[in-house]
């Protein structure tokens, strides 16, 4: 559902966007522009006043024992769609460690509750298809903000579509509990990458503060962030 939204608002947006012309937009593959800047000031609003205080509740009410279980588990049930996009990527090396690291959270770890595999220099390497087409050259395409959702250019809209597709939660049996299914999707695909979002926000906030143009604060951070998980770090693309 989720990733359904995602390309729901990425068609709407393109079809209201009036391109700009602007060198400066150009120049930071940013045609859609005026469109951003107004659902950036938009999503602001959003964080302030309900992203971030359900986030604040979550983890000043909830014990770090917890939290991390949860988060453990729910990061344990993606991680087919990891092992997917190594081999796609074809880092065999990589997608066999994510395998066993799968296997012993899995059984050793209870389902995942417990990072046993972390104890076994096995951390966690998410992948995802945006990475995948970044690899074979698929560009970022022209920078976009959605509603709520925030950043999210088109390369990574497609990919998080891809992923909803790779993953085998979305093709569980019809004979599994419905509050199991919807538990669990709801978490994998909601709740963990909503976390994550939202200290997303907390970093680009930090960033933002003091900037004589906080959008362009936040376009430049979001991409050295998202550069950072694809090629190690090196901006794909400058707004100086």
């Amino acid at each position: 559902m989720r990733v359904f939204l995602y390309l729901l608002f990425g068609i709407c947006a393109c079809a209201m966007a009036g391109c700009t012309t602007s060198s400066e937009a150009l120049k930071n593959n940013d045609p859609f522009e005026p469109m951003n800047r107004t659902f950036y000031v938009f999503d602001k609003k959003v964080e302030k006043y309900a992203l971030l205080p359900v986030a604040g509740l979550y983890l000043n009410n909830v014990p770090k024992p917890v939290r991390t279980g949860i988060h453990n588990v729910l990061a344990n049930a993606e991680e087919p769609v990891t092992i997917i996009n190594d081999v796609l990527q074809l880092k065999m090396l990589e997608a066999g460690r994510m395998t066993v690291r799968l296997a012993l959270n899995t059984t050793i770890g209870i389902g995942g509750i417990v990072d046993v595999a972390a104890k076994h220099n096995l951390a966690n390497r998410p992948a995802d298809f945006g990475q995948t087409l970044s690899r074979y050259g698929v560009d970022e395409g022209p920078f976009l903000v959605l509603p709520v959702i925030g950043p999210e250019p088109p390369r990574d809209l497609i990919g998080d579509a891809a992923d909803l597709f790779l993953d085998p939660l979305t093709w569980l049996p019809d004979g599994w509990p419905l509050l199991d299914r919807v538990g669990l999707t709801t978490g994998v695909h909601i709740w963990d990458p909503y976390l994550t979002h939202a200290r997303d926000m907390v970093l680009r906030g930090e960033l933002e503060k003091g900037s004589v143009d906080p959008y362009a604060t936040m376009r430049s951070t979001y991409r050295q962030i998202r550069a950072d998980q694809i090629n190690g770090g090196a901006p794909v693309i400058s707004d100086k």
